[in-house]
């Protein structure tokens, strides 16, 4: 059973302490992972995955302005993607579509769009930092941390590299798939995207079980 976490005790800003405590131990490669459009009704799931360097003794100041993504506005985010991309040693992007979803289930798409990310780094990890997750596919040692994008500075990292890439990724399936507000909602279940699905019918960017689900319509096969 994983340890509950006293939500007291979350700190003002992302630190090192996960990371230090595996550096100390000579675990050079440690990588934070967090993705971004899980519970979206349209567009890709996007994961990120940083390693960020051992021997920098300036890594909380560079990465000062961090944070997970939900708690910065666009522009912050996007300010923050060259100084990430530019201290880290390694970082990647994974990513599964929207028919991927719903043909093996978010929960399944979660675990796969991790290890996409992974396998584009470039360097195999010794350690992963994940928010809340694991990923029981792995050999690998893991530490699943709850409210990890808040704590780990790696996974803070992460979650800014998905967070901009999948907004990014919206704001064209906007001009591609026009009338459903991607730019606004980035395929979150806002009235107006569902009165929009209403409206004009999903598009091929939509998760079919998503949308049925949110839309409170019978997902076909589902009762059969």
């Amino acid at each position: 059973m994983r340890k509950r976490y006293d939500l007291s005790e979350i700190p003002d800003k992302p630190n090192l302490e996960f990371e230090n405590k595996l550096w100390q131990k000579n675990t050079r490669f440690v990588a934070g992972l967090d993705e971004a459009g899980r519970g979206a009704l349209a567009g890709p799931l996007i994961a990120a995955a940083v390693i960020l360097p051992s021997d920098r003794p300036d890594l909380l100041e560079v990465l000062d302005g961090v944070r997970d993504s939900k708690q910065l506005t666009p522009k912050r985010r996007e300010a923050l993607v060259e100084a990430i991309k530019n201290t880290a040693l390694y970082w990647a992007l994974g990513r599964v579509e929207a028919e991927e979803i719903d043909l093996k289930g978010i929960s399944l798409a979660g675990q796969f769009v991790f290890m996409r990310a992974i396998e584009n780094l470039g360097q195999t990890p010794e350690h992963l930092l994940l928010d809340f997750f694991s990923i029981p596919q792995l050999p690998m040692f893991q530490t699943p941390i709850v409210k990890g994008d808040q704590r780990s500075l790696s996974i803070a990292c992460a979650s800014v590299l998905a967070k901009v890439a999948r907004d990014e990724e919206m704001r064209t399936l906007d001009e591609i798939y026009p009338g459903y507000g991607f730019s606004q909602n980035k395929g979150y279940g806002t009235l107006a995207h569902r009165e929009a699905i209403e409206r004009f019918g999903p598009c091929p960017q939509h998760r079919q079980s998503f949308t049925l689900l949110a839309l409170q319509l019978p997902i076909p096969g589902l009762l059969e």
